[in-house]
């Protein structure tokens, strides 16, 4: 089984999905922790592609003043 690559866009939203659910007090104590242990697997997901994404940019634009 191969695992879907979760893009930003779908992370952000899971997070908001995530956070919508705490906030409305959706959640039992059971579910809190693994909740909670998702959206900071989904946060360092984000952080990683916003990185990737600044590295490639200034890579461009470096390319292009040469």
């Amino acid at each position: 089984m191969t695992k879907k690559k979760l893009s930003y866009t779908d992370a952000i939203g899971e997070i908001e999905e995530i956070l919508q659910q705490i906030e409305n007090e959706e959640l039992d104590v059971d579910e809190l922790s693994t909740k909670v242990k998702r959206v900071s697997t989904l946060i360092k997901t984000c952080k990683d592609k916003l990185h990737k994404t600044e590295e490639e940019v200034e890579q461009i634009l470096k390319e292009m003043e040469d």
